[in-house]
């Protein structure tokens, strides 16, 4: 009866299977085996928990199936189609946060323009070629490159693409990275090139994000590795806190690396090959090794609609320790020397959203609490002021004043309302803030980019 079971269980069930949440408690959320794979003569199940973020996903035994209540697939929906690597795309699948990734990483040697190998970036309505990324020749042995996951030709935009649902771009695909002193567990899948994924770890140069398939690899590179910072202009420096941005344009090998490395921890982003356009703000911790990686934000050089980040990220290691918030705070230090308003792409990650929704809340609240009456009236300040003081977009400021309830309509104007529970709130959360950009440590001058020759 077992092994009638075990035969049962194929791509596309759902099931319920036994996890322990935050509180370590044991639960059986339902699931969706999306992977199967034999190692050591038992069989392995990759799952995604449904409503659940993928990052959650991972590979379980048999014996955390709830098989007596598995969901078999209907016979009568469409048959799933092999794409190049033997995996299934099923048009059918119930809709959920989908990753869109172009074609990646086919290395074409005859390509002799410059635009044939571009490296990747992210962002809105910008359809771009997605190519081959060779590995370092220390990365390699004896091969001259090395073959990439063979996905579906996409083009669009960043916002997900839930028409497509790529069961190859749905599974993490890179068990582990060794960064530096921190080995790291990715959440999603990143287009690394193919021979990479089987390996149990892959090594990165923490200085120029250079990817290797051995540490022996890595130590022959430190040892020829000249950078102990990210290669561009060190424009803000506090403490053991700096700033470094790097020109997609003048840095392309850099900025590919760490699109690559960041993918492994954004969901929500899609791929493309074209770093050009794109600054890429790198926040490092100094010691007396270097300068080591904590997070970075991208933002376009030219933006439409006054995006000030592309994509904003803090490393795993680095998270609840204040880094995020203070990657947020220099975005919106650098739009207040350019004297604009700015605001993130969207979508933003679940994490994310937290993230921008705290620090315009304490932003705001900050400026409300010290403003000061006159002649004895209640204080007045216009939405459009707290904007040009913030330099946070005037949507996002209502959006955020909605979010605290603060907004209330009264004998026809609106009136913010600030209790004190509000207040006492703000002021324990401002207590925990201990990291602060000190504006008299940038020294960043803005370029006019509508110029293309400074690109």
């Amino acid at each position: 009866m077992a092994e009638q079971m075990l035969s049962d269980i194929t791509e596309g069930c759902r099931l319920p299977v036994l996890r322990r949440n935050q509180q370590n408690e044991e639960e059986w959320p339902l699931a969706e085996i999306l992977g199967i794979k034999e190692q050591n003569g038992r069989k392995q199940y990759y799952v995604h928990y449904v409503d659940f973020n993928k990052r959650l996903d991972e590979w379980v035994m048999y014996e955390r199936l709830n098989v007596r209540r598995m969901q078999i697939p209907r016979k009568d929906a469409k048959t799933p189609t092999k794409n190049g690597s033997g995996s299934c795309s099923r048009p059918g699948s119930p809709d959920r946060e989908m990753v869109v990734c172009p074609r990646p990483f086919l290395h074409n040697p005859s390509s002799q323009n410059g635009g044939s190998r571009r490296p990747l970036v992210s962002t809105v309505g910008r359809k771009r070629k997605a190519l081959s990324m060779p590995m370092d020749e220390d990365s390699q042995d004896s091969s001259d490159s090395v073959p990439a996951v063979p996905l579906p030709r996409q083009t669009g935009s960043l916002v997900c693409d839930k028409s497509h649902d790529d069961i190859v771009t749905r599974m993490k695909n890179i068990e582990c990275i060794e960064l530096g002193r921190h080995r790291l567990k990715p959440w999603y899948f990143s287009p690394y090139p193919q021979e990479l994924t089987s390996l149990p770890v892959l090594y990165l140069c923490e200085f120029c994000l250079k990817y290797f398939k051995s540490l022996k690899c890595l130590q022959r590179h430190m040892h020829k590795c000249s950078l102990r910072h990210p290669p561009g202009n060190e424009i803000y420096r506090k403490n053991h806190i700096s700033f470094f941005e790097i020109d997609g344009r003048k840095n392309k090998n850099y900025s590919q690396n760490l699109c690559l490395l960041a993918k492994c921890f954004l969901d929500h982003k899609t791929l493309y090959y074209d770093t050009d356009p794109f600054l890429f703000y790198i926040m490092t911790t100094y010691d007396c090794k270097g300068f080591h990686i904590v997070g970075y934000f991208s933002k376009e050089k030219e933006s439409t609609e006054d995006y000030n980040v592309a994509c904003i990220l803090t490393l795993p290691p680095y998270q609840r320790k204040g880094y995020g918030t203070l990657l947020i705070e220099f975005s919106y230090e650098l739009s207040k020397v350019e004297i604009k308003t700015g605001t993130p792409e969207k979508p933003l990650s679940d994490l994310g959203l937290l993230s921008y929704r705290s620090y315009w809340s304490q932003t705001i609240l900050e400026i409300l609490i010290d403003l000061k009456s006159e002649n004895g009236d209640r204080p007045q300040v216009t939405i459009n002021e707290i904007s040009e003081m913030t330099s946070i977009k005037k949507e996002d400021v209502i959006s955020t004043l909605q979010h605290l309830s603060l907004i209330n309509y009264y004998k026809g104007q609106y009136i913010l309302n600030l209790s004190q529970e509000i207040i006492e709130g703000h002021q324990k959360a401002m207590a925990k803030r201990e990291l602060r950009i000190d504006s008299k440590c940038l020294h960043f001058s803005p370029k006019d980019w509508s110029k293309r020759g400074k690109w």
